[in-house]
């Protein structure tokens, strides 16, 4: 009851700090929404190979789990949990590589969005590695020397 008193006898700038009815937009807000850009995503999407990027593990997934669970959609030839060289505990991603493309895509349509270990991980096509000495995120090479 407080609260409204204040906000009622609170000069009209300060009163809109209170309001908390959302029913009528207010026409002097200042925030204007960026105009969308259509259906491009944030990130380029990888084509499509191998090789699948898994991120959102938990600390305690392994690589032999991993190994298991992808290995239900497709032949694995290859499961690694990126780690931590003090602790030994997940980064929180890592990778898969499959035989062929179609067990792949299989991984990909499987382990999306599923829950292993009681997180949520994300499976992707991996991008192939920047070549060495050029910048990554758009960084200047020498970044802080001048």
């Amino acid at each position: 009851m407080a609260m409204r008193a204040a906000a009622s006898a609170a000069p009209r700038g300060l009163r809109r700090l209170f309001c908390t009815n959302t029913a009528k937009p207010s026409s002097s807000f200042p925030f204007i929404p960026p105009p969308s850009t259509g259906a491009q995503p944030a990130r380029p999407v990888a084509e499509p190979n191998t090789n699948l990027f898994i991120s959102g593990l938990s600390k305690r997934t392994t690589t032999e789990k991993l190994r298991e669970e992808f290995s239900k959609f497709g032949e694995v030839v290859q499961a690694r949990v990126v780690t931590d060289r003090v602790s030994g505990y997940s980064k929180g991603f890592g990778f898969v590589k499959y035989a062929t493309l179609e067990d792949a895509a299989k991984g990909i349509e499987g382990m999306d969005g599923k829950f292993l270990d009681g997180w949520v991980i994300f499976a992707e096509y991996a991008r192939p590695r920047p070549p060495p000495g050029q910048p990554v995120n758009d960084m200047p090479p020498h970044y802080g020397r001048q």
